[in-house]
C-alpha cells in the first residue's frame, strides 16, 4: 500500500527554510518519493490554519518513516528547527 507524507508549515524564518526545502526534497526522491502538492492554494475547512502544504506520495509507509529518519532528511531538518511550527505525518493510502 502506498503512504502519503502531509506536512503543514508555518515558516518564521525564509532563508533557513529555503535550505530545509533544498535538502529534503533530495531526500525524499532518493527514498521514492514524489511532491503531488507543494505550497499551493488551499482552503482551510477545520482545525488550525499553516500557510504551506505540503504532500508527498511514497511506495509505503516503511519507506516514508525510512526517509524521516535518513541521514539526508535528519540534516536537512536542523534548518527547518527553529524556522518554522510544523506538523508531519505519514498516512497508509489504499493503492
Amino acid at each position: 500500500m502506498g503512504a502519503l507524507w502531509i506536512a503543514h508549515v508555518t515558516v518564521t524564518d525564509e532563508e533557513a527554510y529555503k535550505k530545509y526545502a533544498a535538502g529534503a526534497t533530495e531526500a525524499i526522491a532518493a527514498h521514492g518519493g514524489k511532491f503531488i502538492a507543494r505550497g499551493g492554494r488551499f482552503v482551510q475547512l477545520e482545525g488550525k490554519e499553516r500557510p504551506r502544504n505540503v504532500v508527498a506520495r511514497f511506495p509505503d509507509v516503511e519507506t516514508a518513516e525510512k526517509c524521516y529518519h535518513s541521514e539526508a532528511y535528519q540534516a536537512a531538518l536542523s534548518h527547518a528547527r527553529g524556522a518554522s511550527e510544523r506538523e508531519l505525518m505519514i498516512v497508509e493510502t489504499e493503492e
